[in-house]
């Protein structure tokens, strides 16, 4: 079946962006560990790929970023995430349904949601001053 062999290859690319993005942060170490580090991939038929990392997580943070995925008519077909102390999150999403949605564009709404998690938490302990 061609969805099976398909969905393999997927899962397969998954694995290695994931050893990709550990090497690349034990090599860079914790220096501008406070940015978030945000990939998208068009992997073909539609699809993407998208990691998300950032050294620290915020309650509502998985949610916001689904919303901005979702705002932007893409559908996530699977999606791995971690939030205790620091946020990580792969999602690969199925077709898209709504034409001049890239790389780019992904990566911006990824980005501001990210900045309206935090600054809807920042009435907390954080500083205001500090950045996504």
């Amino acid at each position: 079946m061609d969805a099976s062999k398909y969905i393999k290859e997927l899962k397969q690319k998954v694995v290695m962006l994931n050893q990709e993005i550990a090497c690349a942060q034990d090599s860079r170490g914790r220096q501008n560990s406070s940015y978030p580090t945000v990939k998208v991939e068009t992997l073909g038929h539609g699809s993407f790929l998208v990691n998300v990392f950032s050294d620290k997580s915020c309650p509502g943070l998985l949610v916001s970023l689904l919303e901005a995925l979702d705002e932007l008519g893409l559908s996530v077909l699977e999606a791995t995430a971690t939030c205790a102390d620091t946020f990580r999150l792969e999602a690969i999403g199925g077709e898209n349904v709504v034409e001049n949605v890239d790389e780019h564009v992904i990566k911006q709404a990824v980005l501001r949601a990210m900045r309206t998690a935090r600054s809807s938490q920042s009435g907390g302990n954080e500083h205001e001053d500090d950045e996504i």
